[in-house]
């Protein structure tokens, strides 16, 4: 283990067990935004004539249909700002998707609703059955892993694939982008949700109910399969615009009644829970230095300030408690119950089935052949 460090220039430290610094003092996701992000980036007029041929094929696809694209909505900013701007920006007719897994916040609801009211546009909402969500997520509570997340994040992104598929969905806008995610957050903080062979082994060794109903989709079906064989397209718009957080969310505010939330992700209750107590409490992991870092890079926030915001818990303790409370009453667990869990050994994804294997060689194969571009974690 080497001895802890702080990078010079954004925030990223030692937690992440992986990472380097060069002669400056600088770390290695610093050098790879300025090498492999930084010039291929433009967020400018430039990338607004790049993005506009893929917005003409999407109206040209979505002729004759009620919808020409579908996007996956949270309530949180990236994903309300792309449907703002695809409405209201670009004259796309999208359909909203949203995936309600039992742990919306009452501001993501609300979200979505001042969306959907304000902008006129159609929303789908795929109610994941709580009965199984719960069980696959206290599978994951006993597999005592980092990424508590996963069963969320996996329904949020095989509903939304499976369905554009199925539908005949062509074109999938996301809030993905390099202005607020630069800073990928390290693998051992967060490993990868679309890992079908970790999800189904973790809830065959700790789970008690089949997935009858529950969305999945592998790394194959989702990278191979619905790209090559259905013709789905998933589309960045947030890289090809000015895009900063605090004003996206204002401008929502103004124009919407949009409800700001304290922190990144925090739109959903479980997230904070999970992102601002269970990752640094049980782990070291505060997954707000790859986005405070993020925004250092991209001149949204300076050093010194991200430095004030991360010695500051993320939750006060009031919040924290009454938080604790709720998870653990949702799930059907006492408080004590929950401690426990806490309490238990850590584990990696390493310590169960996974596809790192094959996701690896697929990274090496679509980068050699001109598809991924090479940009670290």
């Amino acid at each position: 283990m080497q001895p802890y460090r702080i990078c010079a220039n954004c925030i990223m430290d030692t937690s992440d067990s992986k990472i380097t610094f060069d002669s400056r003092g600088w770390c290695d996701y610093c050098n790879n935004y300025h090498s492999n992000i930084l010039p291929h980036w433009h967020p400018d007029e430039r990338g607004m004539r790049e993005l506009e041929p893929v917005l003409e094929q999407i109206r040209r696809h979505g002729k004759g249909r009620d919808h020409d694209c579908l996007i996956g909505i949270s309530g949180g900013v990236d994903s309300s700002y792309v449907t703002y701007l695809a409405k209201a920006k670009f004259n796309l007719r999208p359909l909203l998707f949203h995936v309600d897994a039992g742990w919306n916040s009452q501001q993501a609801v609300n979200n979505i609703e001042k969306l959907v009211d304000g902008l006129g546009v159609d929303l789908h909402t795929e109610v994941v059955d709580w009965q199984e969500m719960r069980d696959l997520q206290l599978a994951f509570f006993k597999a005592a892993v980092p990424h508590l997340d996963t069963p969320q994040d996996h329904a949020f992104f095989a509903g939304l694939y499976n369905f554009a598929a199925k539908h005949g969905f062509k074109y999938i806008l996301t809030g993905a982008n390099y202005s607020t995610e630069c800073v990928r957050e390290p693998l051992e903080w967060h490993y990868h949700a679309s890992d079908l062979r970790q999800l189904k082994d973790i809830h065959r060794r700790f789970g008690t109910r089949s997935l009858k109903t529950f969305p999945t989709a592998d790394i194959l079906k989702f990278k191979l399969y619905y790209r090559y064989v259905k013709g789905v397209q998933v589309v960045k718009p947030l890289n090809h615009v000015p895009y900063f957080k605090e004003a996206a969310m204002q401008e929502l505010v103004d124009k919407y009644g949009w409800q700001k939330y304290a922190h990144k992700h925090y739109e959903s209750r479980f997230t904070r829970f999970y992102e601002g107590y269970w990752l640094p409490t049980k782990f070291g992991y505060d997954k707000r230095r790859a986005h405070f870092s993020s925004l250092i890079l991209t001149g949204q926030m300076s050093r010194e300030e991200a430095l004030a915001k991360i010695a500051v818990p993320a939750y006060d303790e009031e919040t924290l408690a009454q938080d604790f409370e709720y998870i653990a009453t949702k799930l059907g667990l006492t408080v004590p119950q929950l401690r426990e869990l806490m309490a238990a050994p850590n584990k990696t994804y390493r310590d169960y089935a996974n596809s790192m294997t094959i996701m690896e060689l697929g990274t090496r194969v679509l980068r050699a052949l001109g598809v991924q571009r090479a940009i670290i974690r």
